[in-house]
C-alpha cells in the first residue's frame, strides 16, 4: 500500500488505545502482552512521518470486546467521508498488522480497511448513555 502524503498542519490518522477497566488488562485479556502492543503501535506512529499519531484513553466503554481501538480518520479522510472506526477484540498481532496496513494506506476514508479487521468493528457506545449526555439533560 502506498503512504498517504500529509498537508501542512493536516491532522493525521489517530490511534485511540483503550487502556481503561478492561483493556489492557491481564485478568480480562491473559497471554496478551498489552504494554508490548501499546509500545508497537507507538514506535509505528514514531516512524511515519507524521501520518499516525496514538494515544491512550480511559474506558471507552464497550469492555465486553476487549482490547478496543479506535481508529479516527485524518483532517483529509473526513474530508472525504471518513469516520471513526471502533475495533473490538484487539488481542493479536495479525490485527495489528491489520490496523497498521489501514493506517499506512491513509485509514478511514481513503481506504478500505481488511476484510478481518471489518469483522470487528463494532459501533459506538451509544452518544445517550455518555456522562457528558446525562449532564445535558
Amino acid at each position: 500500500m502506498t503512504p498517504v502524503p500529509i498537508r501542512y498542519g493536516a491532522r493525521p490518522c489517530s490511534l485511540v488505545v483503550c487502556r481503561g477497566c478492561c483493556c489492557g488488562d491481564a485478568g480480562k485479556n491473559p497471554g496478551v502482552d498489552h504494554a508490548g502492543q501499546l509500545a508497537r503501535l507507538r514506535h509505528a506512529a514514531a516512524e511515519s512521518g507524521g501520518r499516525l499519531s496514538v494515544r491512550t484513553s480511559d474506558c471507552l466503554g464497550p469492555c465486553a470486546q476487549a482490547n478496543i481501538v479506535v481508529v479516527q480518520p485524518s483532517t483529509e479522510g473526513r474530508r472525504r467521508g471518513g469516520r471513526a472506526a471502533w475495533i473490538a477484540f484487539v488481542t493479536d498481532e495479525d490485527c495489528l498488522d491489520d490496523i497498521l496496513a489501514w493506517t499506512a494506506a491513509g485509514g478511514p476514508g481513503l481506504a478500505e480497511p481488511p476484510d478481518t479487521l471489518a469483522l470487528q468493528m463494532i459501533d459506538p457506545p451509544a452518544v445517550a448513555a455518555s456522562p457528558a449526555a446525562r449532564r445535558r439533560r
